[in-house]
């Protein structure tokens, strides 16, 4: 584990660079530069495993260097890097724009283009990380330099953090930066992440912000048995006990149930839901028991069904390393997503009555702790006044994630943080995220870092 501050060849690597950063370049400059500098970032290989993370942290070094900015690096393992720096401000609660620099694996042969040059095609940018999160990352960063740029004075601090490994747990990062550096995080009281995003539907224009996010739990199942040839099958077997386990896993459906952030965000969105779920979202408690709803929710939009009931999927499987051999032991993974008021100690002892069999093991791999963000805070409400001066007559809906992000590390040190995107997405752009040909709109990163940075000066410029 290692840290640098920021030394003279940072400076002379930043020389070359500083013709494209000055002091007093309007937001506009920066904005501009956005989409140039994502096709510069998507062309570094981070993907995780194993994420050469320290890659990134060059890259945003070279730039902080050239604008004068001091910064930090600390490396939690080899090649595992991450990277923050600080624009001093007064004494109210700092904010902190943090993104990940590690992405999913890529498998090219599903893409149209080389996932990894960040390619411009009809508008858009197209790469690994595009959005998840690279995109917002670089939005954040020169909405961070032009704030740095501009010479304004600040009432709070404010932190740029670029971290390793999210896509993995985020151990190597935000967790290696909460545990190794509680210095940097004693005056923070916001932060702004991935998980939020812009929409339309017609005319209306609405900004998810996530608040909070389903609590991931990541089980392996351990079965044993006697093991024999494939020849002479037996009554019961280590993959027959995990057979059984697995079916009654997943077809059992856990008992629904509507928190109070789902429920708010249900009637937020009724409005631009189809004919014959208009009246189901409005009122969603009403309605989590009928059977005949939450499987036509669940055929149509599996992510909201999930945010009204825990959830397990089986994704890994294991077992005999030859076609003709009974293993003596079978594994499979779990990923399991709980509702943020479940205890995980209640819920695991509940798999294990639903499965009934002494003969298999549930071992924990991973968990978080639950925490949600409020929405009564002055953040909140900068993020509502600076939304609606873009884009009139928007509103901006507290949402619920199935997914997780790093925002648990920082809830659990009582920091207000919200999943805030500042790009208009469509359902096609999502369906990139981890998946084939993910982009994000030339346009959106422009509008998006302005956006941004407009947010900083109405939430951080005395």
């Amino acid at each position: 584990m290692h840290n640098y501050i920021w030394k003279s060849n940072y400076l002379l690597i930043g020389l070359l660079f500083c013709c494209s950063i000055q002091a007093g370049n309007t937001v506009g400059q920066f904005a501009e530069d956005a989409p140039d500098r994502l096709v510069e970032y998507l062309q570094i290989n981070t993907v995780n495993p194993p994420g050469n993370e320290a890659l990134g942290v060059a890259f945003f070094a070279k730039y902080l260097a050239a604008a004068g900015i001091e910064f930090q690096v600390g490396e939690s393992a080899p090649g595992r890097g991450n990277i923050w720096a600080k624009l001093p401000g007064g004494d109210k609660q700092g904010i902190v724009l943090l993104n990940h620099i590690d992405v999913v694996l890529a498998d090219e042969k599903y893409w149209s283009v080389d996932p990894y040059k960040g390619l411009v095609k009809d508008g858009y940018i197209y790469g690994r990380g595009a959005l998840d999160m690279k995109g917002l990352g670089i939005a954040q960063f020169q909405a961070f330099l032009s704030l740095a740029a501009s010479g304004e004075k600040l009432n709070r601090d404010v932190w740029f953090l670029a971290t390793a490994d999210e896509e993995a747990g985020g151990q190597y990062g935000a967790g290696w930066m909460v545990k190794h550096h509680p210095e940097i995080f004693e005056k923070v009281g916001f932060l702004l992440n991935e998980g939020g995003f812009g929409f339309r539907v017609g005319d209306d224009v609405s900004f998810i912000v996530e608040v909070t996010q389903k609590v991931p739990l990541w089980l392996r199942l351990t079965a044993t048995g006697n093991p024999g040839h494939g020849s002479a099958p037996q009554v019961h077997t280590a993959v027959t006990r995990l057979f059984k386990a697995g079916h009654r896993i997943t077809t059992t459906n856990f008992k629904p149930r509507v928190i109070k952030p789902v429920k708010r965000m249900f009637s937020d969105i009724a409005a631009s839901q189809p004919m014959g779920f208009k009246e189901q979202y409005t009122n969603i408690s009403k309605h989590i028991l009928d059977t005949e709803f939450m499987l036509a929710l669940q055929t149509r939009n599996p992510q909201h069904h999930s945010l009204l009931r825990d959830t397990c999927s089986v994704t890994r499987i294991e077992g005999s390393s030859k076609i003709n051999v009974v293993p003596a032991e079978a594994k499979f993974e779990l990923d399991c997503r709980l509702l943020p008021d479940q205890n995980i100690d209640v819920f695991v002892k509940e798999l294990e009555l639903l499965i009934a069999d002494p003969n298999i093991k549930i071992e924990r791999l991973m968990e978080f702790s639950p925490a949600i963000s409020e929405t009564e805070t002055e953040l909140f409400d900068h993020i509502q006044r600076v939304t609606k001066k873009h884009y009139p007559g928007s509103q901006v809906i507290p949402s619920v994630s199935t997914g997780f992000t790093d925002s648990h590390f920082f809830r659990d040190l009582g920091i207000v943080s919200y999943g805030f995107g500042p790009f208009m997405a469509t359902r096609s752009d999502f369906q990139g995220v981890h998946g084939n040909d993910e982009k994000v709109s030339v346009v959106n990163m422009v509008n998006g870092t302005i956006l941004l940075r407009d947010l900083l000066d109405s939430f951080a410029v005395k």
